[in-house]
This record gives C-alpha cells, sequence and structure tokens, in this order.
C-alpha cells in the first residue's frame, strides 16, 4: 500500500509526522492502560494474599498527580472493615 512502506515515506515526507504522532499516542495510551492495571486499587490481581488492595490506598496518593495536597499527612474519612 502507498504511503506505508519505507520507500513511499520517502517520497511522501509529508506523512512522517502523522506516523508520528500516531505512534505517540498509541504508546502513552498503552503505558496509561498499563498504569491503571498494575497501580489502580480497583484491580485485584491476587486475591488470595491481599483480598482488600484498597486498604493500602487508604493514606497513599491514588491521583496521578496532585500538586496542592500530600496524601501521606491526611487523613481518609472511609470506615475500617
Amino acid at each position: 500500500m502507498q504511503g506505508l512502506s519505507i520507500q513511499s515515506l520517502k517520497k511522501h515526507k509529508a506523512l512522517i509526522p502523522l506516523f508520528v504522532c500516531v505512534g505517540l499516542g498509541c504508546g502513552a495510551s498503552m503505558f496509561y492502560i498499563l498504569r491503571l492495571a498494575t497501580r489502580n486499587p480497583d484491580v485485584s490481581w491476587n486475591k488470595r494474599t491481599n483480598p482488600e488492595p484498597w486498604e493500602e490506598y487508604r493514606n497513599r496518593q491514588y491521583k496521578f498527580y496532585s500538586p496542592n495536597i500530600d496524601y501521606s499527612k491526611e487523613h481518609s474519612p472511609a470506615p475500617k472493615y
């Protein structure tokens, strides 16, 4: 197909930024999906060793970025079960 090989990209140089932007977007989305799968307390990969993984996040930062609040010093209003 035209535009998908290295030879045709040398002829159509305007397609190179398109491929770079799409590649970076795919890479960023894969990074975020992997982060959600490994860091999210809603996802439990091993229920035998840790049946309540959300308890680990009682005094930890859950948000991706929070410039104003230090969650290590905040008290969680969630009840302990």
